[in-house]
């Protein structure tokens, strides 16, 4: 099953420096309030194998689509630090 809902690619960092984002990726998830509901990790494949994986992110949103709010426990994203653009 193929999900699709809109995204935001931050070409000049802008955003990225607003919400704290602190890895890649870091993916964060509104409300239709523009209320931030999610923060965290695509799934939990990591660097295993991404069978058999949760979809946190699609899960969130779906959830955010639902009932306008995010799960209370979310678990942060892990990736590279952010090499910031002058």
């Amino acid at each position: 099953m193929q999900t699709s809902f809109p995204y935001l690619i931050d070409k000049d960092q802008s955003v990225a420096k607003q919400y704290g984002a602190v890895c890649t990726p870091d993916f964060f998830g509104f409300n239709n309030k523009g209320e931030l509901q999610y923060r965290g990790r695509l799934d939990d494949a990591r660097m295993e194998s991404a069978e058999n994986r949760v979809p946190e992110l699609i899960n969130a949103m779906r959830l955010i689509a639902e009932t306008g709010q995010g799960l209370k426990q979310q678990t942060p994203s892990m990736g590279c630090s952010i090499k910031w653009r002058d």
